[in-house]
C-alpha cells in the first residue's frame, strides 16, 4: 500500500489499473516540477543573457563565469549542493523547491544562449529607432527588442522544456515523489517493475508529445518578423 492505495498483482491489467491513480499523482508532481524549473530557467536565463551582453566587463565577465559554471557542472552535483550543503549554512529548502531551483539554474545557462541568439537576430535599426525616440535603454529592451526576439526562439525554448521534463526523475535522489520514483517504490514493494516502469514510459511519451504539440501551436501563432516599431 502506498498513499492509502492497495494493488493486486494477480492480474497484469488489474495491477496496472490499481497503480494508475498513484502514478497520476506522480505525474502531477512531474508536471509541477517541470513548469517550476522552466519558469526559473526562463527568468534567470534572460537575466544572464542581458548581463552577458553588458558593455561593462565588470558586469559581463562575472555573468559569463556563472553561465559557464552552471552549464559545465552536472545537475546532480548542483542538486546535492543545494539540498545537503546549504543546510550547513542555515538555509534549508524543501525537496521540491530545491529540485525546481536546481533544474532552473542548470537550464538557465542553456536558455541564456538561446536568448542571446534571439536578441542578436533583432535588426540594429530597431534599437536605433528607439534611441531616436528618446526611449531609455531598459525600456527599449523591454518593449522593442524582447518582443521581437521571443517569437524567434520559441522552438528552441520548447526543446529545453522537454529536456527539463525528462530530467525531473533526477529529483528522486532528494526524495521528490515524481512519477519514476513512485514507480520504483511500487516495484520495490511488489517485486514487479515491468508494469509500473512501462506505464511511466508511456506517460512520459504522451507528456512530451503534448508539450511538443503545444510549442508548435504557440510557434505557429507568433509573428516571425517581430513587431516593427511605430
Amino acid at each position: 500500500m502506498l498513499f492509502g492505495i492497495h494493488w493486486d498483482t494477480t492480474s497484469g491489467w488489474t495491477f496496472a489499473s490499481s497503480i494508475l491513480p498513484i502514478l497520476l499523482r506522480g505525474l502531477l508532481v512531474t508536471i509541477e516540477a517541470t513548469l517550476a524549473g522552466f519558469l526559473v530557467a526562463a527568468v534567470l536565463g534572460l537575466v544572464l543573457a542581458a548581463l552577458n551582453g553588458a558593455r561593462s566587463r565588470a558586469i559581463s565577465w562575472p555573468a559569463r563565469f556563472i553561465t559557464e559554471f552552471l552549464r559545465d557542472t552536472p545537475l546532480l552535483i548542483q542538486l546535492f549542493f543545494l539540498y545537503y550543503v546549504l543546510p550547513d549554512y542555515g538555509l534549508v529548502l524543501p525537496a521540491f523547491l530545491t529540485g525546481a531551483l536546481a533544474l532552473g539554474a542548470q537550464y538557465s545557462a542553456y536558455l541564456s544562449e538561446v536568448y542571446r541568439a534571439g536578441l542578436e537576430s533583432v535588426a540594429r535599426g530597431q534599437t536605433d529607432a528607439a534611441r531616436a525616440l528618446d526611449l531609455p535603454a531598459s525600456r527599449s529592451f523591454v518593449i522593442v527588442v524582447l518582443p521581437q526576439a521571443i517569437p524567434r526562439i520559441v522552438p528552441a525554448m520548447g526543446n529545453y522544456l522537454v529536456s527539463i521534463m525528462k530530467d525531473v526523475p533526477v529529483l528522486s535522489v532528494v526524495s521528490v515523489l515524481e512519477m519514476l520514483n513512485v514507480a520504483k517504490i511500487i516495484g520495490d514493494r511488489t517485486f514487479d517493475y515491468m508494469i509500473p516502469l512501462s506505464m511511466v514510459g508511456g506517460l512520459y511519451l504522451v507528456l512530451t508529445l503534448v508539450a511538443a504539440a503545444g510549442v508548435r501551436l504557440i510557434d505557429s501563432h507568433l509573428p516571425k518578423q517581430g513587431f516593427p516599431l511605430r
